[in-house]
């Protein structure tokens, strides 16, 4: 029953450690030979939470991080709760249950304010928890300053471990900022530091935020091979909860290549891979993927990028060796319902003043070229327009649904705190 004294923390997830700690500290505990202790029972908790969240069980994972946490004292558990409420946040955030990642927040700054007050000495732990803190709230600045604090203690303190999830940190703060190549180069000494101490889930998450700055900056073979080693470090450990995002990323690897039908395979292999329930952020992803290169309302889908172009009937049509034709289908496209006359035509698309004995079979020629090749004929023979001529010129069909690769892309649903599944705890 709830008083008016209870926190919101108290509110959320209750206060029955006393009665766990009694059903549990009963019987064959004792024949362990010695006492069990309230602290082994909540580290228990805490270590069967990671399992089931290694197996994508986040249901599960949260019941024990809870237990864990009513196990808990302080001042002496702090770092400990910490690190649960950062699982906790993260499993709120992928099922998007905004208002409970939230309360989780506001508990971990006020422990931290409390903490900061009764600490001796400020260690490397303490900066990379703030650190932490200034992630989920938004603030990478502050988040930055504090992890590059926790990477010089760590390294005066001897503490490989907590210096391989710092630098993780920051990498994961500098995709954030978008500052890929920095995040690329924090990768890097990590994967130096992973190679002396053996930490098999950094080692996945670093592969995978790898290939996620890879994809970035356009290096798709690159980010094709760090998730494959990404895949293959997280089956080393049996762990299964990012399976889901490698399939992601992948598919989205090929979309931006412009392979969208291996980009459709990869993404409905995730589709039916991943737990709706547990999963609704990666859920939300994989459907706004699929609907994008998949929308059977979309007549084309134009990939400058990749000199692509997809036509729903036709499918995807090569344009790399066709600068010309796609050039004019990009100018009339951009601008459907306009005519565009020999003259604009032979200014924008070949930098050249009009000369009727040059032009005018050119572009014919070149127009009649692009009809044929994005056009596709109905049942009855006739061709879709989607190129009009007229008096004056030509335009693009203003009826055309068209879609621009990259430049209207998916709004990627964002993560609560500013965490995901694969961000360091």
């Amino acid at each position: 029953m709830e008083t008016e004294n209870q926190t919101p923390i108290e509110n959320l997830i209750g206060d029955n450690s006393s009665l766990i700690y009694a059903n549990l500290v009963s019987g064959e505990t004792m024949d362990l030979g010695k006492e069990v202790t309230k602290y082994d029972i909540g580290k228990s908790f805490y270590e069967l939470g990671k399992v089931f969240y290694d197996k994508a069980d986040l249901v599960q994972a949260e019941e024990n991080f809870i237990k864990a946490y009513h196990c808990t004292e302080r001042p002496r558990d702090t770092f400990s709760i910490f690190k649960i409420f950062g699982f906790l946040i993260r499993i709120a955030s992928e099922r998007q249950e905004t208002d409970k990642a939230m309360t989780y927040i506001m508990e971990a700054q006020r422990i931290s304010d409390e903490f900061t007050k009764t600490l001796g000495s400020l260690n490397a732990e303490y900066f990379y928890n703030i650190g932490a803190l200034g992630t989920y709230k938004g603030d990478f600045e502050e988040a930055r300053i504090n992890y590059e604090l926790a990477y010089k203690k760590s390294k005066e303190e001897n503490e490989p471990e907590l210096l391989s999830k710092t630098l993780l940190a920051l990498a994961v703060n500098s995709f954030n900022r978008g500052e890929y190549e920095q995040s690329l180069e924090y990768l890097n000494q990590l994967g130096g530091l992973l190679k002396i101490i053996k930490k098999k889930y950094l080692n996945g998450a670093m592969y995978l935020y790898s290939a996620k700055a890879f994809l970035e900056l356009g290096m798709y073979e690159k980010a094709n091979q760090a998730f494959h080693l990404a895949t293959s470090s997280f089956q080393e450990k049996k762990c299964w909860n990012l399976y889901g995002y490698i399939l992601l990323g992948k598919g989205m690897v090929n979309k931006r290549s412009g392979q969208y039908d291996k980009a459709l395979e990869f993404f409905e292999l995730a589709r039916e891979t991943v737990d709706k329930v547990s999963f609704r952020r990666l859920s939300e992803l994989i459907e706004d993927e699929i609907k994008d290169v998949n929308d059977s309302s979309v007549d084309i889908y134009l990939d400058r990028t990749n000199r692509k172009v997809k036509e729903r009937t036709l499918g995807t049509i090569d344009f790399k060796h066709r600068f010309v034709l796609l050039e004019i289908l990009f100018l009339l496209a951009r601008n459907p319902g306009a005519y565009f006359d020999k003259e604009q035509l032979a200014r924008e698309i070949w930098k050249d003043e009009y000369n009727p004995l040059i032009h005018d079979k050119l572009i014919y020629t070149s127009v009649s070229r692009l009809r044929k090749l994005i056009e596709p004929k109905n049942d009855r023979g006739d061709k879709r327009k989607y190129i009009i001529r007229g008096k004056d010129g030509y335009t693009f069909n203003p009826q055309t649904k068209i879609r621009f690769h990259m430049e209207n892309s998916t709004n990627e649903t964002k993560a609560i705190g500013n965490v995901d599944l694969s961000s360091p705890v």
